[in-house]
């Protein structure tokens, strides 16, 4: 799912399009784990007087969990992208009900980056904007959020020539 150029305006370059870091996912990948152990030992030690209703019981339940603890995750991560133009900051999120901020550069004050210890472990932070009107705008879970946070720097108060374009996917 990359960056749909049509919502650009005439002129406008992407610099950096990217979505949340993966560290999302590694809660729902030890959950799918889990399930499928959970799953392989159910039908292993169903009794056979059991199916195929005990099958099918043990299938509905996995199912509504691999929904709730893997899938539901995994389709925000997918869905939330961070796009960094020439011109201001779009955010992205939503499977079904979609939402979306675009923040112009020209009302950014401020920009700096937060890392945790497991931040910093794993290479991503929070970035956050200061504007004069509003509170704080911060963008969870960047990826790589030191070079980010150079790159916005220069946007804002080098030339704009001076960001080096670049696409994360």
């Amino acid at each position: 799912m990359g960056f749909d150029p049509r919502l650009l305006g005439d002129g406008e370059r992407v610099v950096r399009h990217m979505r949340t870091h993966g560290k999302a996912l590694i809660l729902p990948a030890m959950w799918l784990i889990l399930l499928a152990a959970v799953v392989g030992l159910g039908l292993g030690y169903m009794p056979e007087s059991w199916n195929p209703w005990g099958s099918i019981a043990l299938g509905v339940v996995a199912l509504v969990v691999f929904i709730a603890l893997v899938l539901r995750p995994f389709l925000q991560w997918y869905t939330t992208t961070y796009t960094m133009t020439d011109r201001r900051i779009i955010t992205r999120r939503g499977v079904f009900s979609k939402t979306g901020h675009d923040l112009p550069l020209r009302r950014i004050n401020n920009v700096s980056y937060e890392r945790s210890l497991t931040d910093r472990l794993l290479g991503c932070g929070s970035l956050v904007f200061t504007t004069a009107a509003e509170t704080p705008v911060t963008l969870p879970d960047v990826p790589d959020v030191e070079r980010v946070h150079v790159q916005m720097t220069e946007l804002l108060f080098g030339s704009a020539e001076e960001a080096e374009i670049e696409r994360d996917e």
